[in-house]
């Protein structure tokens, strides 16, 4: 396969990158790209070159497979790439439609001239994988903007839009169409304006005495190096040198660092993370299906969640009419909708007339006829299975035919819901996570009926609707909320024994959570926990008794002020927990009912108890075929509970702790360990290991690859 295509005009060589689906500049391409740039300088007839990708779009940079191969002395990369350009005599200019990320912005800094596309976008977003850019880009980008403005572009891994890389002189030009006419003019406008070969600078209104406090201040505002902040701290190192060093010293410092980087622990559990995310739409044994176009849909309850989940439908530009028959719950709901609009306005993101067109598009009723046409409905109606199953039932009567009737339930039986149906095909869980529409996590709950082509919609809706999708089967639970329950369980058996909530919060964080299993179940409400485990008494009894003792005393969290903790409303705004000492007495009362004694308990147990929960748990669920792959689960914590991403998720960060350590310390605390987990534990194997080899119905084995 060729991926580079060439064609003169004239005096001028145009080189077309050609690596579908985004051109990512892969060893291989890079391989063939060397000489082809070699060859252009060398040729007495061309005087100036153009880079310009195929396919409407540049290149989105380096191919994140290539990590996983190991480069031999032959091996190409981008670097070698741009250090043929930086040895030729000729012009070079880099032609951007679409995006230039990663190395493909690398190689638009190293040529002379940067054209693009009005709509197209640049950028380094190595830090989202912890690296830092590594072919130039911490060296280049400082000189030609100044290492104030590229390190906020490179630290948040953002994209910059042309009127902004206009402005800050990242681009040259900026056109609506006929982007090679003019990459051609500036080809033969002539001349080297190599950024390497510009001074260093700091910033606008900067001296370069300032340094010292810019990249201190830079380092106090990323996360510590050993809590989420590797790559940002080695990312302002980087572009300090590009200040204080030579060109080429600075490049070799800037390799070093990036080296570093991609052999951390750190920047591996990232790329797992992105690897994981990939393969969620790959379900094993789903037949090729056509998903339905959802154009219309609608909510059943105008509540918190229905609110949210009609904003989000709003967004993606679908009409949404949310039934409820509640007038206080609708005018409640009418005022959150157009306040987010509204919100949206005054930080910049919208205009006033876009904010009303989408406020108009969620529509308010208590007719459920209007959903007769509707390709999508969602319930969130309260999480009672009775009240559910009288929605379906109506629905299934009201909504066309091939409607797909969904249910944002969080722990019901998907199966019980579709049986009040004639539809049970049609019938899906849409998990959303609160708030609906700020969260990217939705779970996919598939029914034992629940069709291919509905499975199919549910992926391509969730897709317009920006979220992250992960397929579950049918069980209490599904994925995350099943976990959680071990992992809040955990917590309660550790508070009983005299370890204080605040203190096994603050060990939570420390590892990177944003808050702890106690000030979580205070944000979602301690009753909502309450009430499911109502309808599942085999569950509540390894639950410590506070759970009931707190809603009994009206201890709901912070919609009450006080629930595992206090609020107070002149502290963080009400929202930071305050510890109680009247529930560590309740804690303490029922251990010495249960016969437990009080004892010294390490930091290091505290998090093995909350994390060996998580994952005893996500191996049960693997084997019962819950959840496809360890990865699937690991996306759901990071994108659904704030598991820190840096560590992977609970299955990769289980494999690098070794799973005979998990296993024997799940064994040392007297709980039952998963069979999945004992198997792997006795063989040395690794959750990464594992292959599923039938879709996750219940029949699917998982092997061991």
């Amino acid at each position: 396969m060729s991926y580079i295509k060439t064609e003169d005009r004239g005096d001028i060589r145009i080189i077309t990158l050609d690596n579908p689906p985004v051109n990512s500049l892969s060893y291989a391409l890079s391989g063939e790209l060397v000489p082809v740039v070699e060859a252009a300088s060398a040729d007495p007839k061309i005087k100036a070159v153009i880079f310009i990708g195929a396919g409407g779009q540049f290149s989105a940079g380096a191919d994140i497979n290539d990590f996983g191969t190991k480069p031999t002395a032959q091996t190409k990369t981008i670097r070698d790439v741009i250090a043929a350009v930086e040895k030729s005599e000729k012009t070079f200019v880099a032609a951007i439609e679409k995006m230039a990320f990663g190395g493909g912005f690398e190689l638009a800094l190293a040529s002379d001239y940067r054209v693009a596309l009005v709509d197209a976008k640049i950028g380094l977003p190595e830090i989202k994988i912890g690296l830092l850019p590594g072919a130039g880009g911490t060296q280049r980008l400082p000189r030609l903007i100044g290492a104030q403005d590229a390190l906020d572009i490179m630290l948040k891994g953002r994209n910059v839009k042309m009127d902004e890389a206009k402005e800050k002189g990242i681009v040259d030009e900026v056109v609506t169409s006929n982007l090679l006419e003019a990459a051609i003019e500036l080809a033969n406008k002539g001349g080297k304006r190599r950024v390497s070969h510009k001074k260093p600078w700091l910033g606008k209104g900067l001296v370069d005495k300032a340094l010292p406090f810019v990249v201190s201040q830079a380092h106090k505002l990323v996360p510590p190096e050993d809590n989420g902040g590797f790559a940002a701290h080695k990312l302002i190192d980087a572009v300090e040198a590009s200040m204080e060093l030579p060109f080429e010293f600075g490049l070799a410092r800037e390799g070093r660092l990036f080296m570093e980087l991609a052999l951390s622990a750190p920047s591996a559990a990232l790329r797992h993370v992105f690897f994981a995310e990939r393969e969620l739409s790959k379900i094993p044994d789903l037949p090729a299906a056509k998903p339905l176009d959802v154009k219309k849909a609608g909510v059943i309850g105008a509540g918190t969640m229905g609110t949210g989940i009609a904003i989000t439908f709003a967004q993606a530009g679908i009409p949404v009419h949310v039934i409820d028959s509640n007038e206080a719950a609708v005018d409640r709901a009418k005022q959150t909708v157009m306040g987010m609009f509204m919100y949206q306005v005054q930080k910049g993101r919208m205009t006033q007339e876009e904010a009303w067109k989408l406020g108009q598009a969620v529509q308010f009723t208590d007719d459920y006829n209007e959903l007769a046409d509707a390709d999508v409905v969602v319930e969130a109606v309260f999480e009672n299975m009775d009240v559910k199953k009288e929605v379906f039932t109506k629905l299934d009567t009201i909504v066309k035919p091939e409607g797909i009737l969904a249910s944002n339930t969080s722990t019901l039986d998907i199966d019980e819901m579709a049986s009040a149906t004639k539809r049970p095909d049609k019938v899906i869980g849409l998990h959303f996570f609160v708030p609906a529409n700020i969260m990217p996590l939705l779970e996919i709950v598939r029914g034992k009926d629940t069709s291919p082509e509905t499975i199919a919609t549910a992926f391509k809706l969730a897709k317009t609707l920006r979220k992250t999708a992960v397929l579950a089967r049918n069980a209490f639970g599904f994925i995350g909320n099943r976990m959680i329950f071990d992992y809040s369980a955990a917590a309660g058996a550790l508070a009983e024994e005299g370890v204080s909530p605040a203190r096994i919060d603050a060990v939570a964080k420390k590892f990177g959570f944003p808050m702890g299993p106690f000030a979580m179940s205070d944000l979602s409400g301690v009753d909502v926990g309450w009430r499911i485990l109502k309808e599942r008494p085999d569950m509540a009894k390894s639950r410590s008794n506070v759970l009931n003792r707190l809603v009994e005393m009206n201890r709901l969290g912070q919609k009450t002020g006080a629930g595992y903790f206090t609020y107070d409303k002149n502290v963080g705004k009400g929202r930071e927990p305050i510890p109680d000492p009247v529930v560590e007495a309740l804690f303490a009362e029922e251990g010495k009912k249960a016969g437990i004694k009080p004892r010294e308990v390490s930091d290091s147990e505290i998090l093995e108890r909350l994390l060996y929960a998580l994952i005893n748990r996500g191996a049960y669920l693997l084997e019962e075929g819950v959840a496809i792959r360890p990865g699937d689960i690991d996306i759901v914590y990071i994108y659904g509970y704030g598991f820190p991403p840096h560590r992977g998720g609970p299955m990769w960060y289980a494999d690098e702790v070794g799973l005979k350590n998990v296993y024997d310390k799940v064994v040392a605390f007297g709980w039952q360990p998963a069979p999945l987990l004992k198997k792997l534990a006795e063989s040395n194997g690794k959750f990464a290991d594992l292959v599923t080899a039938k879709s996750p119905k219940g029949q699917g084995e998982l092997t061991h690859a």
